[in-house]
């Protein structure tokens, strides 16, 4: 069986946290879809990388960044409110771009699959 880090178990908790905070309580004034990816944490839980995707407009996603920016502690202490640990890591959110990569890579395949059935 495999054994988990407190890291690892305190990063999914926070992931789950924040996805809701998302769903309801924190919008921001951006046209798209935000996802969060992943959360990692230090080994000493005092520092998170939360990291985002976002689905919309490239030119959007400077307004994303500078929202996460902004309400960063809003948005830490709003975690806090749910996390039971002592001590809320600092959050740092970090644009995650392998979403739109995924998506680039299957329009790519498609084209190739629609030219090879086309000759």
């Amino acid at each position: 069986m495999k054994q988990f880090r407190r890291a690892d178990r305190v990063g999914e908790e926070i992931l789950r946290i924040i996805s809701r905070l998302f769903e309801g309580e924190v919008t921001g004034n951006w046209k798209g879809l935000v996802t969060f990816t992943q959360v990692r944490l230090t080994g000493d839980l005092r520092n998170a990388t939360v990291y985002f995707s976002h689905l919309g407009e490239n030119e959007e996603l400077p307004t994303v960044v500078e929202f996460f920016q902004r309400e960063n502690k809003q948005i830490r202490r709003l975690v806090g409110r749910q996390l039971r640990i002592r001590h809320i890591p600092e959050l740092n959110f970090k644009f995650d771009p392998s979403i739109q990569e995924g998506i680039k890579i299957e329009r790519l395949l498609n084209e190739i699959k629609s030219d090879k059935d086309n000759s």
